[in-house]
């Protein structure tokens, strides 16, 4: 009755919680991963209850083995890696330079970080103007801003590209996430004690010095959080691509698209089978951090 008295309130406060994160997370997680093991589907002529059928991991297998589906792994490959690099080196610089207490402080973080607040639909619109493939007297966007300045050479298909199409798009990504990068390391930043870097000077460590043995390396746990952020969120891209390209796009497929079209189709097992590999590619990312993290944890 004690152990009742003591845990009963905790608990009966998390249930709902628990419950809902039961039923709508991992209990659709396995509903698909079901789905994605069977050759559930439906077309336009039929409209009743369909049987499924067991099929195994041949969906997998079916998918992976498909030119469009690995022109897509290489695209998502591509994005996450621009993307990534992008708002890492953006972010840690706008953070140095803050730290250096520059005039103005709150304006500009308010500056870097207000694309953030901006809707990724929206700012899409505004971007697939900026990044018009038109070159020449039709030229607008970037394109236009490279004419006017002299330098033509610049102009490109941006998305459009064959080859790199998906790469234009980590553009606007990179943009809409760098403030949010910018936070984090500020925060690392300022939360490094002034003693350290008092201790350091006083030893004889000059300005650089401070930073590459002292700050810098205080920095590797915010580094290792914003790049697992970063990462899974360029996995899931999909609402930025939709509005800068058009769906069917082939120059900008992504995983995540894959499954809208084979959802909107129908084809339901495929679509859970995309989305069940995209969960095993973010767990490879997740699950050495959460390692990491729970083995710090315990070495305090």
């Amino acid at each position: 009755m004690r152990k009742l008295r003591r845990y009963g309130p905790p608990l009966a406060l998390i249930a709902p919680s628990v419950f809902l994160i039961g039923v709508f997370v991992y209990g659709l997680i396995i509903a698909s991963f079901q789905t994605s093991m069977t050759d559930a589907h439906t077309s336009a002529q039929f409209t009743g209850v369909q049987e499924t059928h067991f099929v195994g991991l041949q969906n997998y297998i079916d998918i992976l083995k498909t030119d469009n589906f690995q022109h897509s792994l290489r695209n998502l490959l591509l994005y996450t890696v621009v993307f990534l690099s992008g708002t890492m080196f953006f972010g840690f610089l706008w953070a140095f330079l803050l730290d250096k207490r520059a005039r103005a402080e709150g304006f500009i973080r308010s500056v870097y970080l207000f694309p953030m607040a901006v809707s990724s639909i929206a700012a899409g619109v505004v971007w697939k103007w900026l990044l018009n493939a038109n070159t020449g007297a039709r030229a607008s966007g970037l394109n236009r801003l490279f004419q006017l300045i002299g330098l033509d050479f610049l102009q490109n298909k941006w998305w459009s590209n064959y080859n790199w199409g998906i790469a234009a798009i980590a553009i606007p990504a990179i943009w809409q996430m760098s403030g949010y990068v910018m936070a984090l390391f500020l925060a690392g930043f300022r939360g490094i004690p002034n003693e350290l870097r008092e201790a350091a000077r006083v030893d004889g460590a000059n300005e650089w010095q401070l930073y590459r043995h002292v700050i810098f390396p205080q920095l590797s746990p915010v580094a290792l959080s914003a790049i697992i952020i970063i990462g899974h969120m360029s996995l899931k891209g999909f609402d930025l691509i939709v509005a800068i390209a058009k769906p069917a796009s082939y120059e900008t497929r992504v995983p995540a698209i894959d499954m809208y079209q084979f959802q909107t189709e129908g084809n339901y097992a495929n679509a859970s089978t995309v989305g069940i590999i995209l969960l095993l590619v973010v767990l490879v990312l997740i699950v050495p951090y959460l390692v990491h993290t729970a083995r710090a944890e315990k070495n305090r």
